[in-house]
């Protein structure tokens, strides 16, 4: 069967060579266990059940998984192995099940998380994700995903093309976006300031980038309001090869000229970040023989 999960719509047949992401037609996991690197309202006191795909239908020469990006990486699972180790992640305490780059499994995951919940799994499901997705395969997981954890990387089509080989970035992301929020709304915390439904949108901040900052601001506020959760990213890290504008940090004007440029625009319920999360310290060690932490 020809895979249209992601809006590259490849048509290839994954059972005979790998898609534009890497993968074949197996479930490869690169690790599994409790991080609490994401926002205070993912992560919780206890930590995210973070599940790390290999494979990915984008190539950001910024990842700070790029070893990830060929598919090749990690164990491979099925969907009842999968739901297993959901449920041991329930059991040792984890705020949520969170699926990192999980678009080229679609098909996988809702068959293991159907499987799980049988077998009592109740945590919310995060959906972490690029944001290239197509609103067929969010529609798709809509009866699956609690939290939408989606990226809203770029308005210009150039950065798009130049950093992540991504064709019709910006439409597709607004497009995916809007669909998640038609389907689970805005974000909703509970009593202790958890995440239990909705959406909350990542923004990375790239360094001699933020007037694009500033229109994919913009175009959140005024497509979905400026009630929306944001995530405004300060974490972008220099890779070895980096190419200008993308060999150097995040100057502290920068980042404080994105904050501004969101206070301006009325958003009001926006994570920031301090200028030490723009390290590899956060990033979780991959490999083929430790893939699964529980």
């Amino acid at each position: 069967m020809s895979c249209d999960l992601c809006p590259r719509r490849c048509d290839v047949d994954r059972h005979i060579q790998r898609g534009f992401c890497g993968c074949d037609d197996g479930m490869r996991i690169a690790r599994i266990g409790l991080h609490r690197y994401e926002e205070p309202c993912i992560s919780g006191a206890a930590g995210s059940g973070a599940v790390f795909f290999s494979g990915c239908n984008l190539r950001c020469v910024f990842c700070q998984n790029k070893v990830l990006q060929t598919g090749r990486l990690g164990q491979l699972f099925t969907p009842e192995a999968l739901a297993q180790s959901l449920l041991r992640l329930q059991q040792i305490g984890a705020e949520n099940i969170n699926l990192v780059t999980p678009t080229p499994h679609v098909n996988g995951i809702c068959r293991a998380i159907d499987l799980a919940r049988d077998g009592g799994l109740t945590l919310p499901i995060v959906y972490n994700t690029n944001g290239y997705l197509s609103v067929e395969t969010v529609d798709k997981l809509s009866e699956y995903v609690d939290i939408w954890l989606p990226d809203f990387k770029y308005h210009d089509q150039r950065l798009a093309d130049r950093f992540s080989s991504a064709p019709h970035y910006f439409e597709t992301a607004l497009a995916a976006i809007g669909r998640m929020l038609e389907h689970s709304g805005q974000l909703s915390l509970d009593e202790q300031e958890h995440a239990k439904k909705g959406v909350l949108i990542r923004h990375l901040v790239l360094p001699g980038c933020v007037y694009d900052t500033r229109d994919v601001l913009s175009a959140i506020g005024d497509h979905f309001g400026t009630d929306t959760y944001l995530s405004l990213m300060h974490q972008f890290t220099p890779q070895p090869d980096g190419k200008a504008p993308l060999n150097r940090r995040l100057t502290k004007r920068e980042y404080e000229n994105a904050v501004d440029a969101c206070l301006r625009l009325g958003f009001t319920r926006v994570y920031i970040q301090e200028e030490r999360s723009a390290t590899f310290a956060y990033t979780p060690a991959f490999s083929d023989e430790v893939s699964v932490q529980l």
